[in-house]
């Protein structure tokens, strides 16, 4: 008989008893974790239409640990870099032509995966015009696409009118709009089948202030079985605090109102998901959203997993808006850990304000660095894995802050998304990269 203490050496040696401290990166040797590089659509146009650029920068990122790269096919503009059938050809960006015989995506395909890198197609979705440059289809016969917006100083007006937003968001719930974007996913997934994933981004309304349509009120009329008196005061009415400042004063079917436009962005994705993975039910489904879940209500989404149940926590939700979460339907989910702010620590020293792109004002939470941020999704998303996403061009001025950034991003989530590559190029940032990715342990 082996004697207990000869087995406990045994055991010891190979690492069993290591309880809680085996290193991460041990436990998925197998699967390393997804760390994905984005390449804009419109701020590459004119560098990654040449072989040779798109050569040169897939071999780089493999040599730095990166898996996958992110193709963005679609920006807000709501063209396409594709021959498609259903939408709009980007051929031109702030004076530079592309050469439409090259085939972007396919080739972007074919050196990745000689590479040992899966490429996504990123396609912006309830977006549809460039405010600033009035191009996209909002301005070229589809306005009635645009959302309506309710805004503190003008009331409704069409978002193309709305000063300081680039982008011309559309309203989530037309039928037209849907099925045309739907269109387009199915299109690229079918013509491309050695594509990897498709990451869906602006899955959502462009704010609190969206959609104020008729049609929006008509629906959500039938959604609540009554007619509304007011609108959109039943909804909200802007009022004014003591320091002179907008607020939105909730009206008797606020929460009805974030809740549904909640299960209006669960109903597309849900479809989304579906008909996508019809045509390719290999393909992976994906998508981006801001990581500021204490006020991303605002855009109606709810990315949470459908057994968390917000209302425990916040003000905004109801006991059933837990229905709407969306964290199943996703094979690749990826969060915008866009914070300048790495450790707690550091942020309860600052104890800074932030405020996000679709924010309506600046917020105070434990959520907005990436310790935290990552500490807190992963409460509400429960079993569903996550990769922690970086804004490159934060950390222009604090080089390391984009090493430490992508140490914690790694180490607290799933994996890692760095938006976008055009920053690492602009400011020479790869020694900082290379330093992140070397002290994470994901390169030697």
């Amino acid at each position: 008989m082996i004697k207990k203490t000869a087995i406990f050496a045994f055991m010891l040696a190979c690492g069993l008893l290591a309880v809680g401290c085996t290193p991460k990166k041990k436990q998925q040797a197998e699967t390393p974790s997804p760390k994905l590089m984005w390449f804009d659509a419109t701020a590459n146009f004119e560098r990654f239409n040449h072989k040779d650029s798109i050569d040169f920068y897939l071999e780089k990122i493999s040599a730095l640990g990166f898996t996958d790269a992110v193709v963005d096919m679609r920006p807000i503009s709501g063209h396409v870099l594709y021959k498609s059938e259903y939408a709009p050809f980007l051929a031109e960006w702030e004076g530079v032509k592309r050469d439409e015989s090259f085939d972007f995506l396919g080739y972007f395909i074919e050196k990745a995966h000689e590479n040992g890198l899966k490429i996504h197609a990123a396609l912006n979705t309830f977006v549809a015009g460039h405010n600033y440059k009035n191009s996209g289809p909002v301005f070229e016969g589809r306005a009635e696409w645009a959302s309506i917006a309710y805004t503190p100083e003008n009331g409704l007006q069409p978002i193309t009118a709305v000063p300081k937003k680039y982008s011309a968001m559309v309203n989530p719930i037309l039928p037209e709009y849907q099925d045309y974007i739907l269109n387009i996913f199915k299109e690229i997934v079918r013509m491309y089948p050695k594509l990897d994933g498709i990451i869906l981004d602006r899955v959502r309304y462009d704010g609190i202030m969206a959609d104020f349509s008729d049609f929006s009120r008509s629906k959500f009329e039938e959604h609540i079985g009554a007619k509304l008196e007011k609108f959109p005061e039943d909804i909200y009415e802007w009022k004014k605090n003591s320091q002179g400042n907008f607020y939105p004063e909730r009206g008797k079917y606020f929460l009805q109102w974030i809740e549904w436009r909640a299960q209006n962005i669960y109903n597309f994705m849900a479809r989304a998901r579906k008909e996508i993975k019809e045509v390719n039910p290999d393909i992976s489904f994906g998508t981006y959203t801001g990581a500021w879940y204490p006020s991303y209500y605002e855009v109606g989404v709810n990315f949470a997993s459908k057994n968390y149940d917000p209302s425990k926590d916040f003000d905004w939700a109801t006991p059933t808006y837990k229905n709407t979460g969306y964290a199943e339907l996703i094979d690749l989910y990826m969060v915008g850990n866009y914070y300048t702010s790495i450790t707690k620590e550091e942020y309860l020293k600052k104890d800074q304000a932030v405020q996000n792109e679709t924010d309506m004002q600046a917020q105070k939470n434990i959520w907005y660095c990436v310790e935290g941020s990552c500490e807190k999704l992963r409460g509400i998303l429960g079993e569903n894995r996550f990769l922690g996403g970086i804004l490159a061009d934060q950390f222009y001025e604090n080089r390391n802050g984009l090493s430490e950034s992508i140490k914690m991003n790694l180490a607290q989530s799933d994996g890692l998304m760095v938006f976008d590559i055009v920053h690492i190029i602009y400011k020479d940032m790869w020694s900082d990269v290379e330093k992140g990715m070397r002290e994470a342990g994901e390169i030697e």
